[in-house]
């Protein structure tokens, strides 16, 4: 099984561990991820602003999978949607796809419509399978409570990815997680927003929507908060402390990928998966794992 792994921007920067720990598991896993040094970013930063511009953009990287004969596997779900959504668009609109391949033309590029794009996340839950994930299952998280947070790019626009997820009563990443061991919790607001996408434009507002999921994942005694999008891991892991000064807080929230604690349950070192690289320090986890 082959994807092209499409690392996105904010990853490389805010979320090594989230790369790095991918890596671990899909080898795992057999699951096989292709670097491709032609990939560029996805647009999504340009979308508000010039959304032809964006779209070329994300076209552009299509055509580069494409032109390999792969589809696209994202570590970053902003750039799920942003690329599942353009291929979507031109898939509709015929007058819209010539228009666009006319402009790539000058770059040797030409979209035909034949990628699909997916979050690893998905990969893990619909091709790799629940299954196969529990039996290999080496280190078994039992005796763990842990709050899923979904973010808002893996769940929409749901129709973009054919209805996958329900984005109003999502189950997926629950599912992921309880098949480690692990007990998932239910806590208010559960499907709301990080806050990111507008913390350069109002800190404030921004960190008071992390600081409101903190608070609520943390009265309900969890002992990590599990994700898979990079700017959400920046909001909560390393903004937390930030969130705990400006509201005179204390959380000591673990903030862990996905990847991460499928990594632990699949008996991968710890240090393998990036845990060091982890803001919230996680060896009071750890040592519940036996680590």
């Amino acid at each position: 099984m082959k994807y092209a792994l499409f690392v996105g921007c904010l990853a490389p920067v805010m979320g090594r561990q989230f790369e790095l720990s991918a890596r671990k598991v899909a080898e795992k896993l057999g699951l096989e991820l292709i670097d491709i040094e032609d990939f560029a970013c996805c647009g999504f930063p340009l979308r508000s602003v010039d959304e032809e511009t964006a779209l070329l953009l994300a076209t552009r990287d299509l055509c580069v999978a494409e032109g390999k004969n792969l589809d696209i596997c994202t570590i970053c779900t902003g750039c799920a949607s942003t690329l599942a959504e353009a291929g979507k668009e031109l898939s509709h609109d015929v007058g819209l796809r010539e228009k666009v391949n006319e402009k790539l033309q000058k770059i040797g590029r030409a979209y035909k419509g034949e990628v699909k794009v997916k979050h690893f996340v998905r990969v893990l839950y619909e091709d790799i399978g629940l299954k196969k994930i529990k039996d290999q299952v080496k280190n078994s998280l039992e005796g763990l409570k842990l709050a899923s947070h979904y973010g808002c790019h893996y769940l929409k626009p749901s129709d973009v990815f054919n209805e996958f997820e329900d984005p109003e009563v999502p189950k997926t990443l629950d599912q992921l997680i309880s098949v480690l061991g692990a007990e998932t919790v239910e806590y208010e607001e559960k499907i709301q927003c990080c806050g990111g996408v507008i913390l350069d434009i109002d800190d404030n507002i921004a960190l008071a929507m992390a600081q409101r999921k903190l608070e609520h994942v943390n009265a309900m005694g969890a002992d990590a908060m599990v994700l898979m999008c990079p700017l959400c891991g920046s909001m909560y892991d390393r903004n937390q402390r930030v969130i705990e000064r400006r509201f005179n807080a204390s959380y000591g929230l673990p903030v862990l990928f996905y990847t991460q604690i499928l990594g632990l349950a699949l008996g991968i070192d710890p240090r393998e998966l990036g845990l060091d690289m982890n803001r919230v320090k996680t060896s009071d986890l750890l040592s519940k794992l036996g680590f």
